[in-house]
């Protein structure tokens, strides 16, 4: 599978925040997009997430089995600065909707429930409401969802957020056995993932450089 922006240009209101970016992603590879504050790195996700239509260009996905036309959301997880997380449910009830909501993507299939929470090291109380749980926790459930449903891609926002230094490591092992499966990383952050090789994207407004910058 690989994964391709072409020539994408996203206004916000008469806000131009960037033009004609253009990137490719192949199975096993990551790209970090940087840049400050307001560059429009969130922007460019969601736009790849196909959560905002972009002004010109298009995403696609390319690959064998890959049905012509396939739209890449299909295929993403996307982890933003929230957790989209109902507070009164319980964590299994949470991790169920988004299981049977998103559904796998041909090609893998998605942990248990039980499954995924051992994953992230937090077996043992996915009975308990969501709001229970320290900002920490919750965290970590959010990165469940990228475990109980098979998405080639996943789509990372600031993944890091109010997770600890075991936390952050346990998350960048994660990452590397998704790339190491085959998986694509996209992901927005102001710290290092901990990855081994990671492709560079840099936003500056009207301006962008790194490896894939065209």
């Amino acid at each position: 599978m690989r994964l391709l922006a072409e020539n994408l240009s996203v206004r916000r209101g008469d806000d131009l925040l960037f033009s004609n970016l253009s990137f490719e992603l192949a199975a096993g590879e990551a790209l970090v997009v940087t840049g400050r504050n307001g560059s429009g790195k969130s922007t460019l996700l969601r736009t790849v997430a196909g959560l905002i239509s972009p002004e010109t260009g298009r995403v696609r996905l390319t690959g064998a089995g890959i049905e012509s036309g396939r739209r890449a959301g299909e295929a993403s997880h996307y982890l933003g600065h929230r957790n989209a997380m109902k507070q009164e449910l319980t964590v299994r009830e949470n991790l169920a909707f988004w299981q049977t909501w998103l559904g796998d993507f041909p090609g893998g299939r998605g942990l248990d429930i039980e499954e995924a929470a051992e994953a992230i090291g937090l077996s043992g109380i996915t009975h308990l409401p969501f709001g229970y749980l320290s900002a920490g926790q919750q965290r970590r459930f959010a990165m469940a969802k990228l475990l109980v449903a098979h998405r080639p891609i996943w789509i990372l926002d600031e993944p890091t957020a109010a997770l600890d230094f075991a936390a952050d490591r346990l998350f960048a092992g994660l990452v590397t056995r998704h790339l190491e499966a085959g998986g694509l990383v996209l992901a927005a952050t102001h710290q290092p993932l901990g990855l081994a090789e990671t492709r560079q994207l840099e936003m500056k407004g009207f301006r962008y450089e790194g490896d894939y910058a065209a």
